[in-house]
């Protein structure tokens, strides 16, 4: 393969980031054409399809959106140089990547990963969000500092990291108002019928809770499975059924999504690891996560 075409990776860049050739033209004061010839030739070059058209837009495909996050890294790393070249007193800024696994609460992630952003040492934060074995596969090439997932590193595979517990917190039920009138009995009694949003088989906990449904629940009735923790909320919000998340952010979920509380399982708690290729953790913004998560997070 030729070497990389760093204009034609600029080119590919705009137009990702203004989803039409028209927008990135006129952000970079050429003419479509001009974009479009060097879209193809990049495209060629590469030896893959970048993008596929939806309509009159452009969607990126699965390889476009990994080429993106390379841009992204490249250009950001760019700018950050032109920052310490045009002001030599700048501090310099320390990048830190965390991978956070789409089976992990995004409230829980968010309130772990917040204080790395407080640390005396300016740090930018870059966070991705992604299915575990992708999150591993960045982590094996130092693409991520660390990873927050909702078990430890499967030990089939070959990518040298190591897992530590942040925490664990015990499963709770929501349900939007409408439904909470609907349960009858006591918990979990009051299950029993009702519609219930599950986290996905990607979940670590999801085949502990079938078990317990099974075994305390008279008639379950699952209506959906959601391998993104966002996703299943946003649909227990809507009153779409009953769903599972940690007690330990319990205030929160009420707060943003508008739901009550039904009840917590004391037998079922959710683990949150931090995996990284340290054995043992030493960065300053690993730490800040880890003394965050004894906060949040019971031990």
């Amino acid at each position: 393969m030729a070497a990389l075409n760093y204009k034609h990776l600029r080119y590919f860049w705009m137009v990702a980031r203004c989803g039409s050739i028209a927008k990135a033209a006129g952000e970079l004061h050429l003419t479509p054409q001009s974009i479009s010839g060097q879209l193809t030739e990049f495209a060629d070059t590469l030896g893959v399809e970048l993008f596929r058209r939806v309509g009159r837009r452009l969607e990126l495909t699965e390889t476009g959106n990994r080429v993106l996050r390379h841009a992204e890294d490249i250009f950001s790393a760019g700018d950050a140089l032109l920052e310490v070249v045009k002001d030599q007193t700048a501090p310099q800024v320390t990048i830190f990547r965390v991978g956070v696994s789409d089976s992990v609460s995004k409230a829980v992630a968010c309130q772990l990963v917040a204080p790395a952003l407080a640390l005396a040492e300016p740090t930018r934060l870059i966070c991705r969000e992604g299915r575990l074995a992708a999150l591993l596969a960045d982590l094996a090439v130092h693409k991520l500092d660390l990873i927050i997932a909702d078990r430890m590193m499967p030990s089939h595979l070959s990518v040298r990291g190591y897992s530590h517990l942040l925490g664990e917190s015990e499963l709770a039920v929501f349900a939007a108002p409408a439904l909470v009138q609907q349960l009858k009995g006591e918990f979990p009694e009051c299950l029993s019928g009702m519609p219930l949003l599950l986290p996905g088989e990607d979940f670590a906990v999801h085949a502990r809770l079938m078990q317990w449904l099974h075994k305390y629940v008279a008639r379950v009735h699952v209506i959906g499975e959601f391998d993104d923790s966002a996703m299943l909320k946003a649909f227990g919000q809507s009153g779409a059924g009953l769903f599972f998340a940690p007690a330990a952010i319990a205030d929160a979920i009420c707060a943003q999504y508008g739901v009550a509380l039904v009840g917590a399982i004391s037998s079922l708690r959710e683990q949150v690891y931090a995996i990284t290729t340290e054995r043992h953790i030493s960065h300053p913004a690993s730490q800040a996560i880890r003394q965050a998560a004894r906060e949040t997070l019971s031990v």
